[in-house]
């Protein structure tokens, strides 16, 4: 038996070295396709650069998800996550720092830092994960919890997540960028996590642009061009592009916290039956009309004392 566990543990151990292997090189590719954007493209504008970088994205996401098909090689997204992270951190100090002052040197490396511990607590927290009894369990895999009362207001919220196998309270949705599931336990530290995000990328872009403005490399010619440069640029249309889809994700967290609801409740309301509410049709008629009830709302300020706390 010890024999079996440890040659599993073998197994599991080369998986994961070998997915790591393969999100370093999807890192390569993504940074190296979008710094031959500005190599090749030095005299469009940063728009065209920037939708053509998202398009870029698009095809090698699309190549390596037919790769993972065919071939059967899969990648580590949070790994994926965290080598990009450094790639930035090492554009960054091999390149951009010689033109920033000493006080926004500092702030970055902390705020990158800081970027790093939050993914490793995140990677490794409890979403709020439950173990419902053998009848309830059916219930919520189900999603027909029925009647919401304050006994029964947290219960009522534990969701099934698919991915991780697991009942989580207070489900959000499964994260695959940090490989866990974000529900009651950890929201808050997701939401701390994404605004960290988008702060280090902001600084990232401010950084940048100010070496592309001081060494004009926004203007050369390719010939002119040097690859540093193209690897500045090639991240800061990256950063760009984080900073726009996080930007509106983050928007998106605010809105569910405001209102007191969560993203798998928001799309799936109609098979949690505590949102639905029957009204009925005008006089006359005899059918009713299902509509959406949030019976979690207690109001803008009630609703954030409870993500708070």
């Amino acid at each position: 038996m010890a024999e079996i566990d440890d040659q599993r543990r073998r197994v599991t151990r080369a998986s994961s070295i070998g997915r790591c292997i393969t999100s370093c090189i999807s890192v390569f590719l993504t940074q190296f396709t979008l710094a031959l954007i500005p190599r090749f493209l030095s005299t469009s504008s940063l728009l065209i650069q920037l939708a053509l970088a998202a398009l870029m994205l698009l095809v090698v996401l699309g190549l390596g998800g037919r790769c993972r098909r065919v071939l059967g090689v899969y990648a580590s997204a949070p790994a994926f996550v965290v080598l990009n992270i450094i790639y930035i951190w090492a554009v960054y100090v091999t390149v951009v720092r010689e033109v920033v002052p000493l006080s926004t040197d500092i702030l970055f490396h902390g705020e990158v830092a800081m970027l790093i511990i939050g993914l490793c607590s995140i990677f490794k927290s409890d979403p709020g994960r439950v173990t419902p009894g053998p009848s309830l369990s059916n219930e919520l895999f189900d999603g027909s919890i029925s009647e919401v009362s304050q006994t029964r207001s947290l219960m009522g919220r534990v969701r099934y997540c698919r991915s991780c196998e697991a009942y989580i309270k207070g489900f959000d949705h499964h994260c695959p960028a940090f490989g866990n599931c974000i529900g009651q336990n950890n929201y808050f530290l997701f939401m701390t996590l994404l605004a960290g995000f988008l702060i280090t990328e902001s600084s990232f872009v401010a950084c940048s642009s100010k070496f592309a403005s001081k060494s004009s490399i926004l203007y050369q010619t390719r010939l002119e061009g040097n690859m540093a440069a193209d690897l500045v640029i090639g991240g800061l249309l990256f950063s760009l592009l984080q900073l726009l889809w996080q930007g509106i994700f983050f928007m998106w967290h605010i809105y569910c916290i405001s209102f007191n609801i969560r993203t798998d409740e928001w799309i799936n309301w109609r098979k949690y039956l505590e949102f639905q509410l029957q009204v009925k049709s005008e006089q006359g008629q005899s059918s009713t009309s299902l509509t959406f009830h949030n019976p979690y709302d207690k109001g803008i300020l009630g609703n954030i004392k409870d993500f708070v706390s």
